[in-house]
């Protein structure tokens, strides 16, 4: 009777435990959607951000042919 009481209260901790570790992996895999999303928003933005400074270093090789 102990023996089952005792198990009983260990099959009951390691559902606790593995809903808890349930609940992390779906918050992890929530913030890995969240960085991919971010990454792909900031790689547009410096592809953007290399392209107008390509087109200034040539404005300035210009302008300074100029003088």
């Amino acid at each position: 009777m102990f023996l089952m009481a005792v198990l009983e209260d260990v099959v009951l901790e390691v559902g606790r435990l593995g809903l808890w570790m349930q609940a992390v992996g779906a918050l992890v895999v929530i913030w890995i959607i969240v960085q991919s999303i971010t990454m792909y928003f900031n790689r547009k933005r410096r592809l953007l951000l290399e392209e107008i400074n390509k087109r200034l270093k040539r404005v300035e090789t210009k302008l300074n042919n100029l003088k």
